[in-house]
């Protein structure tokens, strides 16, 4: 259903107004998709309800293919360049946005329990940054983890900018929540996963593990990695730098340890 917006304070987009300030407050179950790529993501996630698409009117030649995807009560909304930029309170250069409904939070025994026999999770534990964690989803998305556990001090992964590094990935693989990293563990063990921990001071070295059937990858931020209690129940791994060079970026560990998780040994 198309919707000509030509006035940035009319109410039916009041949903789209002042998205960074909403991003900092929330949005009542809601989140903001934004651009081409991951819309076309978000359309093939069956999880998620799209409420309304925000277009700019030069855009909507190169998404025809895409706009007959909605559901036909979904309203559409366009608007001039100018106007949309009013309306979201800075130039939005991509020209699409959509409004998406979370879905209800799967107790982790239930998601854990849904996988297949093999599988790889990857667990986030205290991972502030959004560029972080929507790069680790991207890399998740890629190597074919079938699910990433958060705890309570990792940043919203539907956070539009997570969304938009993660080129659509968090809304591909599933994820939920847990109380703690000591929680999360004991989840994985209770599901029969190898609980894998990466540190600078891992006992092995990442290109000796071969991974198991099924195997869970744990992360901590950069600077305070993972508490000492989770390193110790768990098998700690590290990745050899060159120069005593000691640092890489948690998103780029990620890449680096899921590619060998995902083609190594018997996993395959």
């Amino acid at each position: 259903m198309r919707i000509a917006i030509s006035d940035p304070d009319d109410s039916r987009i009041e949903a789209y107004r002042a998205v960074r300030e909403r991003d900092l407050v929330g949005r009542q179950h809601r989140f903001v998709a934004e651009g081409e790529v991951v819309l076309r993501v978000l359309l093939n996630q069956s999880r998620f309800e799209i409420e309304s698409v925000l277009l700019a009117e030069s855009r909507l030649d190169g998404l025809g293919d895409m706009l007959p995807l909605l559901a036909p009560e979904t309203p559409i909304y366009t608007a001039s360049r100018q106007v949309m930029d009013a309306i979201v309170g800075f130039p939005i250069h991509r020209g699409v946005l959509a409004i998406a409904r979370r879905g209800v939070p799967e107790p982790v025994e239930s998601l854990l329990s849904r996988l297949p026999e093999k599988a790889l999770v990857v667990g986030l534990v205290g991972l502030a940054n959004h560029d972080n964690v929507g790069g680790i989803f991207r890399n998740a998305a890629a190597f074919g983890a079938q699910a990433v556990l958060l705890d309570q001090e990792t940043c919203d992964p539907l956070y539009r900018k997570a969304i938009r590094v993660s080129v659509g990935g968090v809304l591909v693989v599933p994820f939920t929540r847990v109380p703690s990293a000591e929680a999360m563990v004991r989840a994985l063990e209770a599901a029969s996963f190898e609980v894998i921990a990466l540190s600078p001071s891992g006992r092995d070295v990442l290109s000796h593990i071969k991974p198991v059937r099924r195997t869970a990858l744990l992360l901590g931020a950069e600077g305070p990695g993972l508490p000492p209690d989770v390193l110790a129940r768990t098998r700690t791994v590290s990745i050899p730098m060159s120069g005593g060079f000691d640092s890489l970026n948690v998103a780029t560990t990620s890449g680096i340890a899921l590619h060998h998780l995902a083609f190594t040994g018997s996993r395959r």
